[in-house]
């Protein structure tokens, strides 16, 4: 089996912007010899269940995951639209806590934080850490836009491990 894991998939979950299906997903990281992969679904995780299960079936370790909108302020904050930018994150269950913490995190963000999107805020994820693992994601991450900017000192600043989710 491939040492190689993917660990920021989409699925048609991701709406406008994921293009695998779950069934076709999981048969890809079989034929290819990857023993594991991940899902990292836009602020939701509709797909969880199937894809645990197809993963299962296909013989696969399936790595429950969301992509996060994180606010740079609190999730009560509802500033102008553009007025501030949410950073992406991925957050990735490590175990069973990690996983009950996830849907916390995203029920929180979509009951509590929408505004436009569902958004955390650092609060809510330190609340939520305990299991999970978190990454700074793409280049909308905090991680990414300060190396966008040039800053590099800023992106280490905001950079694994410098960056706690929590305990």
């Amino acid at each position: 089996m491939s040492k190689f894991v993917h660990l920021h998939v989409h699925t048609e979950y991701s709406l406008l912007d994921g293009l695998s299906k779950i069934k076709k997903l999981v048969s890809y990281v079989k034929d290819n010899e990857m023993d594991s992969v991940a899902i990292t679904d836009h602020g939701v995780m509709y797909g969880e269940i199937e894809f645990y299960k197809a993963c299962l079936a296909g013989g696969i370790k399936p790595i429950i995951g969301m992509e996060g909108y994180i606010t740079p302020g609190e999730m009560s904050d509802r500033p102008a639209r553009g007025q501030f930018k949410n950073n992406h994150i991925i957050l990735l269950a490590k175990n069973l806590e990690g996983y009950q913490n996830l849907m916390k995190i995203a029920s929180t963000a979509h009951l509590d934080g929408f505004y436009y999107k569902p958004r955390m805020d650092r609060e809510t994820l330190k609340k939520y850490s305990k299991g999970i693992i978190c990454s700074s994601a793409c280049p909308a991450g905090e991680v990414g836009q300060a190396l966008l900017e040039d800053n590099y000192n800023n992106a280490k600043k905001k950079s694994l491990p410098n960056f706690s989710c929590g305990t």
